[in-house]
Parts: C-alpha cells; structure tokens; sequence
C-alpha cells in the first residue's frame, strides 16, 4: 500500500484506508484517508443520506446493505415519529450501527449542487456540524464522515473540502469534541482535494 504525504501530516495505515494523513485541532486528531466508509471501526459514521432516509444509492446504498435492515427500522421510526415529511438539508439524525463495525450511523443530506450561489457551502458546513453537535450530545469519542455530497448531488469535491474541513476544524475549536475525526474518501480525487484543502487551511487561505 503507497504512502502519501500531504498538508504537513505524518502518515498512519488502517484497515480499509489508504495514506492516512493526521492533523491536530485543540486536541481532536483529524485524518483524511482513501478507504471504504462502511468498514471503519469508530463510533459513528455519517451516511450522506437522502431525505426520505429510506436508503439510495453510493455511501447511502452501501451503508444500508452492509449495515443491515435494523438501521432501515430505525430510519422509519424516525420519520414517523419526528420527520413525517422527510429530513431537511443540513440536519442531521442518528441510528443504530446494525452490522457495521461503527457502533451508530448520522444520516445527514447535503446540497445538491445548483451553481453554488443557492446556499449549498452554508447546508453543507451544517451537514458536519449538526453531526457533530449529536456526536457530542450522546458522548460519542470518534466519528467518520464521506466527502457528502460530492456524489450524485454534484456538489464539486474541490470546493466541498474547504467547507467540509472549514466546518469541522470551527466545531472542535469551540467544543473541544470530539477526540477523533476521520474523512474517508472514495478514491484518489478526493483525497488529494482534501489534503489540498488542509494545506490550505494551514496556511490560513
């Protein structure tokens, strides 16, 4: 497996990631790896869910087959008993890991893209700091997220890490929570968008 170096991190290696790079935020260890999202061992992971919760395709679909039909229960009682008419853009909900090795999964949606003049950098910054905010509120020490998004909502993954990585780095800095953050990214696209990202960031651009 190739190493990578990026954004000033040192590298670590784990089951399903490729060239993890680490930084550190008041305490929080933040990685951005390639890897498969449905098999990280953490405490929660984030679905880019769509509204209905009902499952879909990329890391929505995979998420729901590998993790098994308990997280399906859970999304229908949930929006039967607090979002009849479907989960807004921007918030976010948790369940039940199923058979994942993450104990729970936050189901947030995210913007579709329509230009980028229509909000979507602000309900996209809220898809990972309304995630966070439960990550917190259950007590929850390590989370993982997708690039949401960047998928079939056609939000561009160079624009979507800035925000992705902007949004996290402002939660843990005002919360100190959680301890562990990890952004697993599909393929090598997204993960070199992030690492640029974070280098920018660094930078303060």
């Amino acid at each position: 497996m190739a190493s990578r170096r990026g954004a000033g991190g040192r590298h670590i290696r784990d089951r399903g990631c490729k060239a993890a790079v680490l930084l550190s935020w008041r305490g929080t260890v933040v990685s951005i790896s390639m890897g498969d999202i449905t098999d990280q061992d953490v405490d929660a992971v984030v679905n880019a869910a769509n509204s209905s919760l009902m499952g879909g395709g990329g890391v929505d679909g995979a998420i729901h087959r590998r993790g098994g039909p308990r997280i399906l229960e859970e999304c229908r009682r949930i929006r039967s008993e607090s979002w009849p008419d479907g989960l807004p853009s921007g918030r976010a909900v948790i369940t039940t890991g199923g058979l994942l090795r993450a104990r729970h999964v936050i189901h947030t949606v995210g913007p579709v893209w329509r230009g980028g003049g229509h909000g979507e950098a602000r309900v996209l910054a809220d898809c990972y700091t309304s995630s966070l905010a439960l990550v917190k509120e259950i007590g929850l020490a390590s989370v993982a997220f997708p690039a949401i998004s960047t998928g079939a909502y056609g939000y561009p993954v160079s624009a979507a890490a800035g925000v992705a990585l902007g949004a996290v780095k402002g939660f843990v800095e005002r919360e100190g929570w959680p301890p562990a953050v990890s952004f697993v990214l599909f393929g090598g696209e997204g993960l070199r968008a992030y690492e640029e990202a974070a280098a920018r960031l660094a930078r303060g651009v």
